[in-house]
C-alpha cells in the first residue's frame, strides 16, 4: 500500500472565506486526508434538536473538492452544555466522588446510558446524511479514549452498571465471594445490590474487588464504541476508527479494536519524552528535541496489532505541544523523521495535527502547520518533502517479524492495583524488553496475550503477563521467554498453585521481593535485575545466576523465565543468548539509531542531532536512510 499524507482541520474554527484557500494549499502540502467534526457538536447541534449541518456540508464540499479525502468524526468526546441540563447525572466522578465538570472536553461517563442514546442519535443523524457523500473515505468516532484519566469513573452510573456486570460475570454472589475470597476481612456479599465501588474505603480495597472493577470500566469503553459501530456500520462503507493514545492503558484497546477496521494513535514524540517516559535526565537531555528513539515504533507497532495490520497516525506533532511540563520545538528535520518511521511500521496514513494554530482556547499554545496569523510554520516545509519521498518510495509492505511480544492491558490493571513495591509498572518492563530488541536491530511484532500467537515466530516475548492460559504452543524452532512475575494470579487475583503456560518448565516460583531504586541484584558475568525479583526453584537448568548464587534464567524446552527486571545490560545478554538459541542474526545498534525492516526496504532511523556511522552506511542528523533490499545492508 502506498502511504499519504494528512491533517487535521477545524472548519468551525474559521471564517468561511478561508475554507478553499485553506484546502487548495493543504492540497499543494501533499496533504491527501483531513479529518474534521470531533469536536463540533455545539455547531451542529446547538439546542435540542436544531440541527445545523448546512456550515458542514459546505465545508466537506469545499475539502472534497480540492481532492482532500475526508475523515468525519462522531463530536461525542465534547458534548455541549445543553447536553448537561438535559442529563444532569451524566458526568464522570472521580475516585474522591467529585464530578468530572463541564468546560473542558471528555466530560462523560461510559455508563450513563442516557447518554449513549445521545450519541447513537447524533451517529445516526450523521450517518444517515452523510452516507452517499462521496467525499466522506472514513469515519472517527469519538476522539482519544481514556485521555485525561476519563476511563474510570465512580458515578451512580457507573455502580449500578457494575453490579449488574458482576452478576452476569460470577452469576451468583456465592461464587463471587469464593472468586475474591471474601472471607479475609469478613468482606462477604450477602447480594450484588451490597456491593460499592472500590473507592474511599479506610485501606486498600480487595485487588479482586479493584481488577474486577478496572475490567468492567474497560469493557464500557467497548460497549460505548460498539454503540455507534452498531448505528454507523449499516449506513457506509467507509472504515471505521478510532484515535487512542500513548501510554492509555486503562482499557483493553484490542477488545475496542475488534469492532472498527482501522487503529489510529495520536503521536507526540516530545511531550511524551518528558510526560510518559521514566528515563534518566542525560537521555531526555540527549533527545529533548527529537523524543525518544523507541517510543513512538512501540506504538506504532502495537496498534498494529490492535487494527489487525491496519493502522494510521491520526495527530503527528508538529511543533511544540501545549501540555507537557516543557515543550520544546523539534529539531529541524524530526517531524520528517517520524512520519518516515512511522511508514517503516506500516502507517497508512500520518496526519499532522493541526493545520493552523488556534489563537484561542486551551490549545492556543499548541503548534500547526500553519500560525495563526497564517504563515508557515517550520512543519509545513518538512511535510511537504514527506510527502515527496512517499511519492518517490512508493509502496511499503509490512513482513511478519521474527520475534513478539506478548501484550495484556489487564496485566497493567492487576499491577496497578497492586505493585508490591513502589513504582513497579507493566508499560516500563515491556517497554525495556521492546528497547532491548530494537538495540539489538530487529523488527517486532505486538500480539494481544488472549489469542494464541500465529506461527512463524523465533522469539516470543512475555513479560509481566499477569495471567498465564495455555496460549503458547510450543514449536520446535520457537523460544518463549516468560518472567518476571509472569503468571502471578488467577483472573481474580488469587495466586494460583500451578502456572498454565510454563507446564513444560520445571520452575517454580518460591518467593517474591522488591528492590529501592538504589539496590541491585548482580548477574554473573555481567548485568543486573533491579526492583523486582521472583526467588526461582525447580529442577529447569540455569542459565544465568546471580552472584549470590540463585538462579536469574532457567530454561529447558523452548521456554526460559527470567526472574527479574532487568538492566540494559542484561536484557542485551538474554537477548544475544535467545537469538543464539533460535537462530536469529542481531544487528547491534549505537545509540539513537533504530533499524526497522519491510519486504522491500530496510529503514535506518537516526534520532541523534549529529550523523552516525554504522555498517559503511552514514546516517545524517535527524534523518532516515532507506535502503531497498536488493542494496548492501552491511558493509
Amino acid at each position: 500500500m502506498k502511504p499519504e499524507l494528512g491533517v487535521c482541520y477545524y472548519p468551525e474554527h474559521w471564517s468561511e472565506e478561508m475554507w478553499a484557500e485553506d484546502a487548495a494549499r493543504m492540497v499543494e502540502t501533499g496533504l491527501s486526508w483531513v479529518r474534521i467534526g470531533e469536536f463540533a457538536w455545539s455547531r451542529m447541534e446547538p439546542s435540542p434538536g436544531d440541527l445545523q449541518f448546512e456550515w458542514l456540508d459546505r465545508a466537506i464540499e469545499v475539502l472534497g473538492a480540492a481532492g482532500l479525502k475526508v475523515v468525519l468524526g462522531t463530536p461525542t468526546a465534547t458534548p455541549p452544555r445543553w447536553m448537561l441540563d438535559k442529563h444532569p447525572d451524566m458526568l464522570a466522578v472521580d475516585a474522591q466522588e467529585q464530578p468530572r465538570k463541564f468546560g473542558s472536553r471528555r466530560h462523560y461517563c461510559f455508563s450513563h446510558m442516557g447518554y449513549i442514546a445521545e450519541c447513537e442519535r447524533i451517529a445516526r443523524i450523521m450517518g444517515e446524511r452523510y452516507r452517499r457523500n462521496p467525499h466522506i473515505a472514513a469515519w472517527q468516532i469519538d476522539n482519544e479514549y481514556g485521555c485525561h484519566e476519563t476511563t474510570v469513573s465512580y458515578s451512580q452510573a457507573a455502580l449500578q452498571a457494575f453490579r449488574r456486570w458482576l452478576a452476569d460475570q460470577y452469576g451468583s454472589i456465592d461464587a463471587l465471594n469464593a472468586a475474591w475470597g471474601n472471607v479475609f476481612w469478613s468482606m462477604e456479599y450477602d447480594s450484588f445490590d451490597q456491593i460499592d465501588l472500590p473507592n474511599l474505603t479506610v485501606t486498600e480495597p480487595n485487588p479482586a474487588h479493584v481488577l474486577a472493577f478496572r475490567r468492567f470500566s474497560s469493557d464500557q469503553v467497548a460497549v460505548f464504541n460498539k454503540a455507534q459501530v452498531d448505528v454507523l456500520r449499516p449506513l457506509t462503507d467507509a472504515p471505521l476508527l478510532h484515535n487512542y493514545m500513548g501510554r492509555i492503558l486503562d482499557f483493553d484497546h484490542f477488545k475496542v479494536g475488534k469492532d472498527l477496521d482501522i487503529a489510529t494513535w495520536d503521536s507526540y514524540p516530545i511531550g511524551f519524552l518528558s510526560d510518559r517516559l521514566e528515563a534518566d535526565e542525560a537521555h531526555k537531555t540527549a533527545f529533548l528535541q527529537q523524543g525518544d528513539p523507541d517510543m513512538q515504533a512501540f506504538h506504532h507497532d502495537l496498534y498494529r496489532a490492535v487494527g489487525r495490520g491496519r493502522w494510521w497516525v491520526m495527530e503527528q506533532q508538529p511543533g511544540p505541544v501545549n501540555w507537557a511540563p516543557y515543550n520544546p520545538a523539534p529539531l529541524p528535520g524530526m517531524v520528517r523523521l517520524w512520519s518516515l518511521e512511522a511508514v517503516a511500521h506500516g502507517a497508512e496514513v500520518v496526519s499532522y495535527f493541526r493545520w493552523r494554530q488556534a489563537p484561542f482556547g486551551q490549545e492556543q499554545m499548541h503548534a500547526g502547520l500553519l500560525t495563526p496569523n497564517n504563515a508557515a510554520a517550520p512543519a509545513l516545509a518538512e511535510a511537504r518533502q514527506t510527502a515527496d519521498d512517499l511519492a518517490e518510495l512508493g509502496a511499503v509492505t509490512q513482513a511478519q517479524a521474527d520475534v513478539a511480544i506478548l501484550f495484556d492491558y489487564a496485566s497493567d490493571w492487576a499491577w496497578t492495583t497492586q505493585p508490591q513495591g513502589a513504582g513497579f509498572n507493566y508499560f516500563r518492563l515491556v517497554f525495556s524488553a521492546y528497547r532491548a530488541l530494537r538495540r539489538a536491530g530487529l523488527s517486532v511484532d505486538f500480539l494481544s496475550a488472549s489469542e494464541t500467537p500465529k506461527s512463524g515466530y523465533k522469539l516470543i516475548l512475555a513479560p509481566g503477563l499477569a495471567t498465564l492460559g495455555d496460549m503458547v504452543e510450543q514449536r520446535p524452532d520457537q523460544l518463549t521467554l516468560f518472567g518476571p512475575r509472569s503468571g502471578a494470579i488467577t483472573h481474580d487475583f488469587q495466586i494460583p498453585k500451578t502456572r498454565p503456560g510454563l507446564s513444560g518448565l520445571d520452575c517454580e516460583v518460591e518467593l517474591v521481593e522488591t528492590l529501592p531504586p538504589n539496590v541491585c541484584r548482580e548477574v554473573v558475568g555481567g548485568g543486573a535485575a533491579q526492583h523486582w525479583i521472583d526467588r526461582l526453584s525447580g529442577s529447569a537448568p540455569d542459565l544465568l545466576t546471580y552472584t549470590d548464587g540463585t538462579s536469574a534464567l532457567k530454561g529447558e524446552n523452548g521456554l526460559w523465565y527470567l526472574s527479574g527486571c532487568s538492566d540494559e545490560t542484561l536484557w542485551d545478554r538474554v537477548i544475544s543468548m535467545a537469538a543464539h538459541e533460535v537462530g536469529l542474526t542481531l544487528h547491534p545498534m549505537p545509540e539513537g539509531l533504530r533499524r526497522r525492516e519491510t519486504e522491500q526496504h530496510v529503514f535506518l532511523i537516526n534520532y541523534n542531532s549529529s550523523r552516525v556511522s554504522w555498517n559503511g552506511h552514514e546516517i545524517g542528523a535527524c534523518e532516515a536512510l532507506i535502503l531497498k533490499k536488493h542494496a548492501p545492508e552491511e558493509g
